[in-house]
């Protein structure tokens, strides 16, 4: 059995062949060239919603695969925009709805929201980049919260970022032997308790991120005894794990065998 802490530290390590792997994926590949090539065609916010094919990837890519059927929910959080702090994607307690709207801020940008290839770099990269997580997901879940991490946990600026989002929640709370039932505490208190434990700058230091992560893969790994990825799990093919390199599965039996 593969502990959480190798199978994350082997993916991190070939985290760009990983992601390069998930891009060229037949399925991922297709639904990225009708994005690109379709995208700039949407002028409004009706727009978007009305193509299913252009909604469900900038939803994926958001991390709001759950959520496609809110359109109303999603039509008021991307007119809303994101300049006030009274707008929905603002006060709304998940980060995903401010990121949707701040990538397509019809709001502020008009017609002109889908011509940004900042836009559309940014929805790709996070649409690869979520399909890539779903698949480690499905071997070891441990390890897609850990990737979670490291790509989000930079981005926050306070503990109460941490507290809106469950999964990076989820993460600080193993990494630091914390229980789930401190929700039941008042926000302010949870967010105090927090910053006597965890300081929110220490998550853009590289090194210093690294080590919190694998502090919360071996902690995930002793609270989760029967997790870990069985080897023949990942020895298939790299067609049957899409997003999985057979370089990445060489080097994670390597690791298994005891080899660098």
């Amino acid at each position: 059995m593969l502990s959480t802490t190798a199978y994350y530290l082997s993916v991190a390590k070939n985290l760009t062949n990983s992601q390069a792997t998930t891009a060229a994926e037949p399925q991922v590949a297709t639904a990225t060239q009708y994005f690109e090539e379709n995208i700039g065609n949407v002028k409004s916010v009706s727009d978007l919603l009305n193509n299913s094919k252009l909604y469900n990837y900038v939803m994926t890519a958001f991390g709001l695969s759950d959520m496609t059927y809110a359109k109303g929910l999603i039509t008021k959080v991307l007119e809303g925009g994101v300049s006030s702090s009274t707008a929905l994607a603002n006060t709304l307690n998940d980060p995903r709805y401010k990121a949707l709207a701040t990538a397509f801020d019809f709001a502020a940008n008009g017609t002109a929201t889908t011509s940004s290839s900042t836009t559309v770099q940014t929805t790709v990269n996070n649409y690869v980049e979520q399909t890539l997580e779903n698949n480690v997901g499905k071997q070891s879940p441990g390890t897609q919260l850990a990737l979670y991490f490291q790509r989000v946990a930079p981005t926050i600026t306070s503990t109460y970022g941490i507290l809106a989002d469950k999964q990076l929640l989820s993460v600080v709370q193993t990494a630091l032997g914390l229980s789930s039932n401190m929700g039941l505490e008042n926000i302010d208190m949870q967010a105090k308790q927090l910053s006597n434990l965890v300081n929110i700058s220490d998550f853009q230091n590289p090194a210093k991120l690294q080590s919190f992560i694998e502090r919360f893969t071996a902690n995930y790994d002793l609270s989760n005894t029967t997790t870990p990825t069985p080897m023949n799990a990942l020895m298939v093919t790299s067609s049957s794990t899409p997003g999985v390199s057979s370089s990445l599965l060489l080097s994670l039996a390597n690791l298994k065998m005891g080899g660098s």
